[in-house]
């Protein structure tokens, strides 16, 4: 099993990054939907358990081009569908990632995010690991500004360098953005892989490890850059975005081209 513990910091507060994380959550998923391709929203509807409450989402991603091609290369037609079921109890989100039909026990993906204000990501043990784990597990850290970015993903109006918000002020962010922001938080995200196939075990979990830095780095740039689509939203008119979000993800899986970032 691989353990990794991803720090994204945001120029943004608590109570804003939660809106703007769903809002980007429904306008990703159109990016990453069509030709057969995409996200399937099967549940969205809050839940309560074990003293718990939030919202219960259950969705499956058809990927067949955003898989390792080592995996294409083994897996039956029609096996590519990864599901994601998320219980977001805000600021704490737990998400499960599988593949129930084909790959069964043999796969899965545990992210627990834990979302900290005015934080630069500096907590050394914010999610309590016992020590066995403490040990095995990587930090990384993803900045929205200083990290590379892939050209495939590039575009000017997600860098947080060139875009000024109208409706805060802020943007055009430097490279020491993190001294002289703010507001501030933090999304800590401690990410689980197992890959139990024999002979691919090492080479797939590091891969799909790689995929993740790539994914929250591109996520919350985004987050960022569309502030002025969201700021400012309330949790009703979100509810509404993601139910027509859902009637067109539903549409574009039926339509044009494939979307989207791909694993070669």
């Amino acid at each position: 099993m691989l353990i990794r513990e991803f720090r994204v910091v945001l120029p943004l507060s608590l109570e804003e990054y939660h809106v703007g994380q769903l809002y980007s959550v429904a306008e990703a998923s159109k990016n990453e939907t069509g030709g057969g391709e995409g996200v399937e929203v099967i549940v969205n509807e809050p839940f309560e358990e074990d003293g718990k409450k939030g919202q219960f989402t259950h969705k499956i991603y058809h990927l067949a081009s955003k898989v390792p091609k080592v995996i294409r290369m083994l897996a039956p037609k029609g096996s590519l569908e990864i599901h994601e079921k998320a219980w977001n109890c805000f600021p704490y989100c737990k998400t499960i990632i599988s593949n129930p039909d084909y790959m069964k026990e043999g796969f899965y993906i545990e992210i627990i995010t834990i979302h900290k204000e005015d934080d630069k990501g500096l907590i050394e043990n914010i999610h309590d690991l016992p020590p066995d784990l403490l040990a095995k597990r990587a930090v990384l850290h993803v900045d929205i500004v200083n990290d590379p970015v892939d050209a495939r993903d590039y575009k000017p109006e997600w860098d947080p360098t060139k875009f000024k918000s109208e409706k805060t002020g802020r943007g055009l962010l430097k490279p020491d953005w993190k001294d002289t922001s703010q507001p501030l938080m933090c999304a800590y995200k401690l990410v689980k892989c197992e890959f139990k196939w024999w002979g691919l075990q090492g080479t797939v979990e590091s891969r799909i490890q790689k995929v993740y830095p790539r994914l929250f780095r591109n996520f919350h740039r985004q987050v960022f850059c569309w502030i002025d689509k969201w700021y400012g939203m309330t949790m009703e008119e979100i509810r509404a975005i993601e139910e027509e979000a859902k009637r067109e993800l539903d549409k574009r899986r039926g339509e044009g081209e494939v979307c989207g970032m791909s694993e070669q």
